[in-house]
């Protein structure tokens, strides 16, 4: 029997195969797309995603570079590198654990034989409201907790590594300061590594081993970059389970440049002593808390010693530093150790500014063959100024003015250029001839030293009491108009005094006034200046009027002694003086030390043999005992080095700085209780030391 099946209708079937059909392209559109993926990945993208995979299986290992040692000029270390073993906590580890770490730290603290409290604190991180000792790096290194430890227990350490998590013990190279506080300031010291650093320095971040510590003062920290070299990679294959199965590539580090300095080690102590017994000897009559001694070669800026009073170790900084230590070395009790007289001190002059006083009147129509009076004491705009002591000289010509230092010669020039300016009304602008000349020798502006935190000093003149009346005039016309009332209970008349004072400063305390130009001329009353801007300025005289940026740093030498970088000297300037001014003013220094206000500091130098030139100061300032200048170079003929002393609350220049002076001389050419010369043949030495390929160094002894 037949059954009957019905035949689909046409437009059912085309439906069907174009739905058949519409699954096949899209099949295809599939792979293509698939294909086409796994080309890009494969083909532009493979070596992007190989090197993904490699990661997963490689582990990179940044190996620090060996930090350049510093050296004299005659290659002798001043700062080298000596390993030893410490012990670092991972922090974010330690604080991660439920006790914060401290089951970890007690039983550390019983191998190491210190105090949990101690380690506690030299984990905390360190701010403003923590005391020290605390870590004053990035949390992301590894935390200090001890240093020079005992081998033994750093092996046990080690071993035990189950025992403690989060704790390492490892060799770590550290600097080395051989010579303890010689040239303290100059040389600088190192910190680890700050988040603020590690954020602002591309290739810190780049080289960051865990370990970094960067330069914090002196040629550490302005060489920081040179010092430290280039870090190294290695990178090593590892299995899931951690293992290390072999070194991949090895990229060696580069260490650091030796830096080579004008500095002379002979030198640097002699003047360091030199200053502290000079100090010693004034202070049976005077304060002398605190003093700088520059010697400079006149020729290159170079700095051949620098010695400020008091100082400290750099190494002191090692392994951390407790808050009663770090006090200290802020305190005004301890002289503020930290700071560098040399280059951040700002004092008085006194008559060593007198060279600038000098040409500023020159330059301006007094003559050198003039002769001009010099009484015991001279009125000028109503008020008495004298001469050191109340002497006079009769008439003179400026040559013995500077020779027996006549103050009141100098109070005239002052005086007079200030009333040809116009006095407390000048018409038009003034020409301001003392300030203008003052800067023209380098003062009120740094000299632009290779170290850090330089101060400009200060010179005087119309525009700035303008600017100064403008910053104090609210908390003058305050006083003036309230009073002195804490002073006027224990001293009514001196409170009136003030308040006056006050009210006169609230309404014209932007005159210039005589009694300032007066001062001026001889480096009172507002003049400021760093010693290293006084020898600069002596050196300039010396070598006929240049003015150089002064530099610590000589050159660069890579640690296998292959290249060598040159640092050239740098010409700031020229002195604004005629050659016929700084020719009288080389004649006039030359005698101080053999007639005039030096001459019982040098008596008996052979001056025959090298023959010095000079300038002695005493300076005044509010409420402190009087201050001691000399300023100088040698020899007078042919000079070489010029050298500024100053001893705060030291009494006279001739008293007690230029006896420094002297004794500095006497190492550098071999006289008096030196044996030998410190510097042979009595000039800077004009050739670097030989660093060899295998990193030693050949030191230059003559």
């Amino acid at each position: 029997m037949n059954v009957y099946e019905p035949r689909p209708a046409p437009g059912r079937s085309r439906s069907r195969r174009a739905g058949i059909l519409a699954v096949q392209i899209l099949v295809l559109v599939l792979f293509a797309a698939l294909g086409v993926r796994l080309w890009y990945l494969q083909i532009p993208r493979g070596d992007h995603y190989r090197e993904l995979a490699v990661a997963n299986h490689h582990q990179q290992l940044v190996v620090p570079a060996t930090r350049g040692r510093i050296l004299d000029s005659a290659g002798r270390s001043l700062v080298s590198n000596r390993t030893e073993l410490t012990v670092s906590a991972d922090y974010h580890e330690l604080v991660g654990m439920e006790d914060g770490g401290l089951a970890v730290l007690t039983d550390l603290a019983e191998v190491l034989d210190v105090p949990v409290e101690e380690l506690q604190q030299r984990m905390r991180l360190c701010s403003p409201t923590v005391e020290r000792p605390c870590w004053p790096g990035s949390p992301y290194q590894p935390v200090t907790l001890a240093d020079d430890i005992e081998p033994s227990v750093a092996l046990q350490i080690m071993e035990s590594g189950d025992d403690f998590p989060g704790i390492t013990a490892q060799a770590h190279a550290v600097r080395n300061y051989p010579h303890g506080a010689t040239a303290g300031q100059v040389l600088g010291y190192l910190q680890p590594v700050t988040q603020e650093e590690l954020d602002a320095r591309e290739e810190l971040r780049t080289q960051f081993t865990g370990i970094d510590q960067v330069g914090r003062d002196g040629v550490e920290a302005v060489y920081d970059t040179e010092l430290r070299g280039t870090a190294g990679v290695r990178t090593l294959a590892v299995n899931n389970h951690g293992e290390v199965m072999e070194v991949v590539s090895d990229e060696r580090p580069v260490p650091g440049s030796h830096l080579v300095t004008h500095l002379d080690l002979r030198v640097q102590k002699i003047a360091e002593k030199a200053l502290a017994e000079g100090m010693a000897a004034a202070r049976p009559r005077y304060k002398a808390d605190s003093g700088a001694a520059v010697v400079l070669d006149v020729n290159t800026g170079g700095i051949v010693a620098m010695a400020s009073l008091p100082t400290y170790d750099p190494g002191i900084w090692q392994g951390g530093i407790d808050q009663k230590a770090f006090d200290e070395m802020l305190s005004e009790e301890a002289g503020e150790p930290l700071l560098s007289r040399a280059v951040q001190g700002q004092y008085p002059p006194g008559s060593t500014f007198k060279i600038s006083s000098l040409s500023a009147a020159v330059e301006n129509g007094f003559s050198l063959r003039s002769t001009y009076a010099c009484p015991g004491s001279v009125n000028l705009a109503g008020q008495n100024y004298e001469n050191y002591e109340g002497g006079g000289h009769g008439t003179i010509d400026l040559h013995k003015a500077i020779v027996v230092s006549c103050n009141t010669v100098f109070y005239k020039f002052g005086y007079q250029l200030w009333k040809r300016d116009g006095g407390l009304h000048p018409e038009g602008e003034p020409e301001e001839a003392m300030a203008e000349m003052a800067r023209g020798y380098g003062f009120g502006s740094p000299t632009g030293i290779d170290l850090p935190y330089e101060t400009s000093g200060r010179i005087p003149d119309r525009e700035w009491k303008r600017n100064f009346w403008q910053e104090t005039r609210e908390t003058n016309c305050e006083r003036g108009e309230r009073g002195y009332p804490d002073i006027a209970r224990t001293n009514p008349s001196h409170a009136s005094y003030l308040k006056r004072l006050a009210y006169e400063q609230c309404v014209e305390g932007f005159l210039w006034r005589a009694n300032e130009a007066v001062n001026f001329s001889i480096g009172q009353g507002d003049v400021l200046v760093s010693p290293l801007q006084l020898a600069r300025a002596y050196a300039a005289i010396a070598n006929g009027g240049t003015l150089y940026e002064p530099r610590v740093a000589r050159a660069l030498v890579s640690a296998d002694g292959s290249e060598t970088r040159e640092i050239e000297p740098v010409v700031a300037g020229k002195v604004p003086v005629s050659d016929t001014t700084l020719a009288y003013l080389q004649k006039a220094l030359t005698e101080v030390p053999k007639a005039g206000t030096a001459r019982g500091a040098f008596a008996g130098f052979p001056q025959d043999k090298v023959s010095v030139a000079g300038k002695t100061g005493s300076a005044d300032a509010q409420n402190r005992q009087v201050s001691a200048w000399f300023a100088s170079y040698a020899p007078a003929d042919d000079p070489q080095f010029a050298i500024a002393v100053f001893v705060s609350q030291g009494g006279t220049g001739g008293m007690t700085s230029a006896p420094i002076a002297r004794t500095i001389y006497e190492g550098i050419y071999g006289f008096g209780d030196f044996d030998e010369p410190a510097l042979p043949g009595g000039v800077p030495r004009d050739e670097l030391p030989v660093v060899r390929s295998d990193g030693s160094i050949d030191v230059l002894e003559r």
